[in-house]
């Protein structure tokens, strides 16, 4: 399970996060949110880490929830999502600052990752957004934290139209923080944003990071979440979220 998230700290204040499914596109199935969540514990154990890196091996970020898993188990919508739903609680209040590098596609749950994060990194052809509706699916899980990052009216509007934008257009929007031109030129622009964060104080940065998430009004809780993930998988199991997935899926 440790396989699909990597973990790497080699000392000093950085850690970097990877999801490792490449093969999946870094779907979000329910071994790779648990083997997050260990991560993620790691690295509150750790003080040393102050900065935390979440990216994904491949060409993508995340692509959401694994349909394929959704669709074989009917128990597995309400199991991923509030698994989702924890992991998204557990990346905020990290003592970490949390830096999301969104290096290929970052779509529904993997966007909600990426918004999740303290700061976001991208390049201008990437991919990102939330479909869910095209498939017949609530995004409730990811909600509250984009409408945390934009605004309640940019929120309804992203949620309620579905569909994909570019990293540029997402850029402009308020969901990513920083921008690159191009994949080439988005490590270094990653690496320069990584360093001026490890040059601040450890206390300060993490007191900074704990007053923050307490001005947030209203905060995004344990018990809206519960009901968004119990909210969202109601919708996954209804005969037409199903019949859309497996249109999705070509099954």
């Amino acid at each position: 399970m440790n396989d699909l998230a990597q973990l790497q700290h080699l000392g000093g204040p950085v850690a970097t996060l990877t999801l490792n499914r490449p093969e999946a596109r870094n779907a979000l199935s329910q071994d790779l949110i648990a083997a997050l969540r260990s991560a993620v514990a790691r690295v509150r154990e750790t003080p040393e880490v102050h900065v935390l890196v979440l990216s994904g091996e491949g060409k993508s970020f995340c692509a959401g929830m694994d349909l394929k898993a959704v669709l074989d188990d009917p128990d597995a919508p309400g199991r991923l999502l509030h698994a989702l739903a924890e992991l998204t609680l557990e990346l905020r209040s990290l003592p970490a600052i949390t830096v999301a590098r969104v290096n290929g596609a970052a779509i529904g749950g993997g966007c909600g990752l990426a918004c999740v994060c303290d700061i976001s990194i991208t390049h201008a052809d990437a991919k990102l957004g939330y479909p869910e509706v095209d498939l017949g699916v609530c995004p409730a899980v990811v909600a509250p934290w984009l409408v945390q990052r934009i605004g309640p009216g940019r929120a309804r509007r992203v949620l309620l139209t579905g569909g994909l934008m570019t990293g540029a257009q997402a850029h402009a929007l308020g969901m990513v923080d920083h921008l690159s031109q191009d994949m080439a030129s988005m490590g270094p622009l990653c690496d320069s944003v990584v360093e001026r964060l490890a040059a601040g104080g450890p206390r300060a940065l993490r007191a900074t990071k704990a007053l923050l998430n307490d001005l947030e009004t209203p905060g995004v809780s344990r018990e809206v979440l519960a009901r968004a993930a119990e909210l969202s998988a109601s919708i996954v199991r209804t005969p037409e979220a199903r019949e859309s997935l497996r249109a999705k899926l070509g099954r």
